[in-house]
């Protein structure tokens, strides 16, 4: 299936120091407004006051939200506790120990004022300790997945392509978190599993185009590199724009009918996609061009044999 013409020769490489630039410029802004204004943490990462309730009967989460929302808890995150009675609901942090009792208690009321066949399980204060343990984690979870990618691109194709790659991934992640930070969404651990599969789903990009490089430079005879990067580009591109197009479709169901637990997720792929699909066309390869990648770079080494070099 194609929606382009793989034999089309748009001139990417041609826009490399307008696409660059712009990056650039966007990841200095991204980096800033990380730093200053920060990100809007959720509770995974705060702490906060978990309460676990217990229905008589099946209750709908949707329903629950509603409860806690007219009772004055807004940001009330819900979640089934693997069936249809139990959940948990965890809440802002107010204040100490006795504080999460209160909490705890004012839960109770705002359920049992729309359905009287509640009652408290336990409840417990996790304490912001606990969040800042997952964020240092989650950091070092998203490092150690770049680095990987970095060295087994590097075994599999040519260091080059390692430093280009290990450019847009950060490229690609700085720009997500950034959003985040403009925007001041909630993030939680569901909004780092996203970035992380952000990460996944832009490699895999450029490895299809890396090995189209790879292939259109070891079959040509005269391989101009700027030309066998826009090749590349051009054959790949219908493969690039409809993968981008239907993970886009999935993560926007995901948006709509998975209900707001998802919604995080579903947002941050939603940018990741983008972002990662422009920076496989614009960013990737003019990085590429420039750290000077060669025919010879991607030939196959061959040591000298000298029972050869004695035939005529």
């Amino acid at each position: 299936m194609e929606i382009f013409n793989p034999n089309s020769n748009i001139d990417f490489l041609g826009w490399r120091r307008v696409s660059v630039t712009i990056s650039a410029i966007l990841m200095i802004a991204s980096v800033v407004l990380i730093f200053t204004r920060g990100l809007n943490y959720g509770l995974d990462f705060t702490g906060g006051v978990v309460v676990e309730v217990e229905y008589a009967q099946p209750v709908d989460v949707g329903e629950v939200r509603q409860a806690l929302s007219a009772g004055g808890f807004e940001n009330a995150v819900v979640q089934s506790l693997g069936g249809t009675r139990q959940l948990a609901i965890r809440l802002q942090p107010k204040g100490d120990q006795k504080n999460a009792d209160k909490v705890a208690g004012d839960v109770v009321a705002a359920l049992k004022a729309k359905r009287a066949d509640v009652k408290l399980q336990r409840h417990d204060f996790v304490g912001p300790q606990v969040g800042e343990e997952l964020r240092t984690g989650g950091v070092v979870a998203v490092i150690f997945v770049i680095i990987g990618i970095m060295i087994y691109l590097g075994l599999r194709f040519e260091k080059r392509f390692a430093l280009a790659a290990l450019a847009s991934e950060v490229h690609d992640t700085v720009l997500t978190v950034g959003v985040f930070a403009l925007v001041q969404r909630e993030f939680d651990l569901t909004v780092l599993a996203s970035v992380l599969a952000v990460v996944g789903y832009s490699i895999n990009d450029k490895v299809v185009v890396f090995d189209r490089v790879r292939e259109l430079f070891r079959s040509s005879r005269k391989a101009d590199p700027e030309q066998i990067l826009n090749r590349a580009i051009n054959s790949t591109l219908s493969r690039t724009i409809i993968t981008s197009l239907f993970t886009g479709i999935t993560m926007a169901a995901l948006y709509f009918f998975g209900g707001p637990v998802v919604h995080g997720f579903a947002i941050t792929m939603l940018i990741g996609i983008l972002i990662g699909t422009l920076s496989s066309i614009f960013f990737a390869n003019p990085i590429l061009l420039w750290l000077g990648v060669s025919k010879k770079d991607l030939m196959p080494v061959t040591r000298e044999n000298p029972e050869l070099a004695r035939r005529p």
